[in-house]
């Protein structure tokens, strides 16, 4: 396969084990073990320049399942490394109808309810797809727990304050 990440300059080509096909906001993704770094990684199939199908097999690993795979996960960030964990967040009286009529997670629960706000909680690892999510709901959307999500959505939220405050 050649791909090209966003972040490089120039294609890379390398061999991969499909395991499974994923769609995500309005882009398809491959999900498959790189015999190099020896783990699962996710390809966005509109960045794939040129994939040929070898003759060589692979024995597709017994103990992968998609939907658990990416059980925790909020979108196609399936970061081991962050873990997973219980996100609170206050949502606007209009903004929570949405959230009610197209959850945010499987996990997602009502939990406080009144006429000007609800309270949400989901349970999954709060990666960068998941960040950039709540971020798009703009001031709807408050995060309340943990602490270091809270704190690292105000400083985006201050970093993007900065760049209009001066109009």
């Amino acid at each position: 396969m050649a791909y090209q990440s966003f972040s490089r300059d120039e294609e890379n080509t390398f061999e991969v084990e499909p395991l499974c096909l994923k769609a995500f906001k309005q882009r398809w993704y491959l999900v498959a073990r790189s015999p190099y770094y020896n783990k699962v990684m996710i390809y966005a199939l509109d960045r794939v320049h040129w994939l040929e199908v070898k003759d060589k097999g692979f024995k597709y690993p017994s103990d992968f399942i998609p939907e658990v795979f990416f059980e925790d996960c909020f979108g196609i960030i399936a970061d081991q490394n962050i873990d997973v964990e219980t996100v609170k967040i206050k949502v606007s009286v209009g903004q929570a109808n949405y959230l009610r009529s197209l959850t945010l997670h499987q996990t997602q629960k009502e939990i406080e309810r009144n006429d000007e706000y609800s309270i949400f909680t989901v349970r999954l690892r709060p990666t960068f797809d998941f960040r950039q999510e709540i971020l798009s709901q703009g001031c709807d959307i408050e995060v309340l727990e943990p602490k270091w999500f809270r704190d690292e959505v105000a400083e985006i939220s201050k970093h993007m304050w900065n760049n209009y405050k001066n109009d």
